[in-house]
Order: C-alpha cells, then sequence, then structure tokens
C-alpha cells in the first residue's frame, strides 16, 4: 500500500536483515517528502516510519548512504540540519553521528560487532574528501583514517574489517590499496607508480603544477578555483580555456588528479581555470539550492566572477578567455554568453540542455518544479527566449544518438538561432552518444575545439 497518491516516486525498496519487512522509500512528485515505508511483505500493508521534509525553497536529495542493521535500527544520511551527516534511528528516536558546516558524502560500512562507523567526507577540506571512523553509541570527533592532501574515495567489507581506498593528487593518478580498519595500507591492488614506464611518463617533463583559491560570491560565499598556467614569461599575456559544468549533484575543483587532457591544454600555451558556483555539490543545503526554481542565474554570476577575476591577473589576455562545457555545462555556456555578451572571447557547448522541459522529468522537476506550475521560471531558465543575444563566437557539439540529452535540445536551438539570422559553428556526430569519443573521434573532436578557437584569434601568441 503506497498510499493513495500516485503521482508518486518509487525510489528505494531494501528488506529488513531478517527478511520479515520491507522498507520502501516513497517521495512526492515535488520532491520535498520522502517518507520511509515499514512493508509486511505478506499483506502489503504499509505504516510510516520517519519522514524527511525539504527546507523551504529547496528538494529532498535521494540517497544509498543508509545501512539497515542486524538489531532493527538504521544509520540514516540526511541534510536536515543543513549539511549532509549521519543519524542513528533507534526504536522510533534519532541520534545525529556526525555534525558541522561539512558533508558525508558517503557511508562506507557499519561494523556491528564493534559499533564503529566508517564514512567518507569533508570535513577538514572541502576539496579532498578523506576516509573517517567514529563510535556508534558515542561518536564525537571524527578519527580521519587517510592522508591528507589526497583526494579519497573507498568502499569496505560489510564490516569495515577491510577497506579499499582509491586516492589521487594534482600530482599522482589515482591508486588504489587494501587497507585495515585503522586506514593502515596492507597492499596495493594498484600503485600505478608514475615513473617513465608509465603511459603518461612521456609528458612527466611538461606537467605544470595546480594552484587553488577562492573569490567572493555575491552572497558572501566562497568559490573555490584551481588553475593551471604555462610557464609564465614576464610581461606575455596568455589565453584562457575556461571549462565549467556549474550544476548540481557535481563537484569539479578537488585536489585529486585532473588527467591528461588539461595538461594537453596547458601544453598549447593555455591556462587551465575552473570554478565551482553556487548549486554545486557538497558545500551544504542553502548552496545548492539557490538554483530552486532558478536554473542558469546564480551559476551564471559566479562563473562571470571567475572570469572578472581572471581578467585582474596580469598575465591573462583578457581578450583571450574561451569558456567550454559539456551537458550542463554544455547549457551553462549558452546561459554566459546570452547574460554577458562581450566578456567571453568564445565559447564551446557540448551536449546542451536548451529547454528543460525536454530533460529527465525526475531529474529537472527537483530544481525546478512542476512545468505546469511553474511555466514563467521554466521559460527563464531555458536558452531559447535570449538566443537572439550570443554575439560572441559560437561552437555548438552534440552526438546525434545522445539518449540522455536528447538532440532535440540543439535542433531546437538551431532552429531558433537560424530563424533570428544569429551565427554560429556546430560539429554533429552522428551514432555517438552524450559521451562522444573514440580513439579516433576523441581527436577529431579535440582537433575541432581547437580549429575553432584558432579561427577566431584565441590561441596563445607565437
Amino acid at each position: 500500500d503506497l498510499g493513495p497518491d500516485r503521482d508518486i516516486y518509487l525510489t528505494r525498496v531494501n528488506w529488513a536483515r531478517d527478511g520479515r519487512m520491507l522498507y520502501v522509500q516513497r517521495q512526492n512528485r515535488e520532491q520535498t517528502r520522502l517518507d520511509m515505508l515499514a512493508v509486511d511483505p505478506q499483506t502489503g500493508k504499509s505504516r510510516v516510519l520517519f519522514t524527511e521534509e525539504a527546507a523551504k525553497g529547496s528538494w529532498v536529495n535521494l540517497t544509498d548512504n543508509y545501512r539497515f542493521l542486524k538489531d532493527g535500527s538504521l544509520v540514516w544520511w540526511s541534510e536536515r540540519d543543513g549539511y549532509g551527516h549521519l543519524y542513528h534511528f533507534r526504536n522510533g528516536k534519532w541520534q545525529q553521528l556526525t555534525s558541522g558546516k561539512w558533508m558525508v558524502t558517503k557511508l562506507v560500512s557499519v561494523d556491528e560487532t564493534k559499533g564503529r562507523v566508517l564514512f567518507l567526507g569533508n570535513r577538514d577540506d572541502v576539496l579532498a574528501p578523506q576516509l573517517y571512523a567514529i563510535d556508534l553509541a558515542k561518536p564525537g570527533t571524527p578519527k580521519q583514517l587517510t592522508e591528507a592532501d589526497w583526494a579519497n574515495a573507498a568502499s569496505g567489507s560489510r564490516d569495515g574489517s577491510t577497506v579499499l581506498v582509491t586516492r589521487s593528487s594534482t600530482t599522482q593518478p589515482s591508486q588504489t590499496y587494501i587497507a585495515d580498519e585503522n586506514g593502515k595500507r596492507l597492499a596495493w591492488v594498484e600503485e600505478n607508480k608514475l615513473d617513465a614506464t608509465h603511459p603518461y611518463g612521456p609528458y612527466l617533463a611538461s606537467h605544470r603544477p595546480t594552484t587553488f583559491g577562492t573569490i567572493k560570491a555575491a552572497d558572501g560565499s566562497d568559490l573555490h578555483w584551481m588553475m593551471i598556467t604555462p610557464p609564465l614569461r614576464p610581461g606575455k599575456r596568455y589565453p584562457v580555456f575556461f571549462e565549467h559544468y556549474g550544476g548540481p549533484h557535481v563537484q569539479t575543483v578537488t585536489r585529486g588528479w585532473k588527467g591528461a587532457l588539461a595538461q594537453a591544454i596547458v601544453d598549447k600555451g593555455y591556462i587551465y581555470f575552473e570554478i565551482d558556483n553556487r548549486g554545486s555539490a557538497n558545500r551544504g543545503v542553502a548552496f545548492e539550492s539557490q538554483i530552486h526554481q532558478a536554473m542558469g542565474t546564480v551559476e551564471v554570476q559566479d562563473q562571470r566572477a571567475g572570469a572578472e577575476y581572471l581578467k585582474t591577473l596580469d598575465f591573462v589576455d583578457p581578450a583571450k578567455i574561451a569558456t567550454y562545457g559539456w551537458s550542463y555545462g554544455g547549457y551553462m555556456t549558452l546561459k554566459m554568453l546570452e547574460a554577458d555578451p562581450g566578456l567571453y572571447a568564445a565559447g564551446i557547448s557540448g551536449a546542451p540542455v536548451t529547454k528543460w522541459e525536454l530533460y529527465d522529468t525526475h531529474y529537472t522537476e527537483r530544481y525546478m518544479g512542476d512545468p505546469r506550475k511553474v511555466a514563467d521560471a521554466y521559460r527563464k531558465a531555458d536558452t531559447l527566449d535570449d538566443a537572439g543575444k550570443i554575439a560572441d563566437p559560437l561552437l555548438l557539439i552534440h552526438g546525434m544518438s545522445d539518449d540522455n540529452v536528447v538532440f532535440e535540445n540543439s535542433t531546437t536551438l538551431i532552429a531558433k538561432m537560424q530563424g533570428e539570422a544569429t551565427p554560429f559553428e556546430m560539429m554533429l556526430y552522428p551514432g555517438q552518444t552524450h559521451a562522444v569519443r573514440g580513439p579516433h573521434i576523441s581527436v577529431h573532436l579535440w582537433n575541432s575545439i581547437f580549429g575553432f578557437l584558432e579561427r577566431h584569434e584565441v590561441k596563445p601568441e607565437e
């Protein structure tokens, strides 16, 4: 019995450890309420065990960070205090296990015998998730089990006695090792040693360091940025490849390995730059919720702040800042060019959402609401009304078999811009889905991007 309202989401189903009960998570269409139902598997009858309610002007984020324990209690992740933290639900009562202005990002394991919980979180550095341990009965201050300045991921055995840790840094691609319950490394699974024999070995000599910093958003929030520069010569100014994503549930600026692509871009003579705007992940409810029924607003403002910061730097060529994004980032490119003509030298928009009514209902309505009720919010968030304002060079890219951001998003924009005689360039990839890639396709894609920038003089000086 899921209740009289049929316009709901059935989001998670779990057996009790003893098999006598089903636990069913039911979410309203608005995604502002989540009920945990205890269901009798013999009769189908249900009762509400507890309810999560969204903060005003926000939504309830779904999670896989929960464990039903042998004694019938539950370790549960919630943002009820404004940040993602762990709670113990037992006999109808709640005990908060972690707290503070930081986020638990993953529940790794629960040792029920020793009463010990392992989890990932950004308590000590929002850019470098760490593995922590707490006592289930008397949690206290979490104990850090991994090394600072590394971005860590982890999974564990059910009791947490053995942990698989994957870590990386700005100078070391991902390494994976087996650790004991206290985080001590027992053995490498893959050390991935970065030496001359490594696939990245030929490029080590030109590997450039990553720098980090913050600027302030309009509301006073800290916006974290990262930058990689070529070797800087006195008096010389450099173009910027300004990459962004900007959407919810993603954090791009971390102390982890950025990959060879960013370094290859820097090798070409560009400064590589990213900034995480309001609405992005792992910063708490208030930070994330500012996109509520307002996609394409604060994200654009914060990326603008990043561009304006870049223009204050004496080694940046202020007339050569190119902005690039894919998926939500592609949407952001369009909104950024529409909002601030002349601020960016050029924009590359890959697989963009152009009209939110064309995207996944569960995702879109979580942030934007029901389009039948807030049609004006959708119109403002879409890219079509202001497409004619795009005055800077634009390259539109899309895989024609995209099953995520469907190709109709781009054809709708193409028709609008052609109908208004707004110039743009495009590169379409037949048979490619949302990730346009392959041994030769990727080469073609990036040659097309840099060919576009060169044609519009957004390139390093000779």
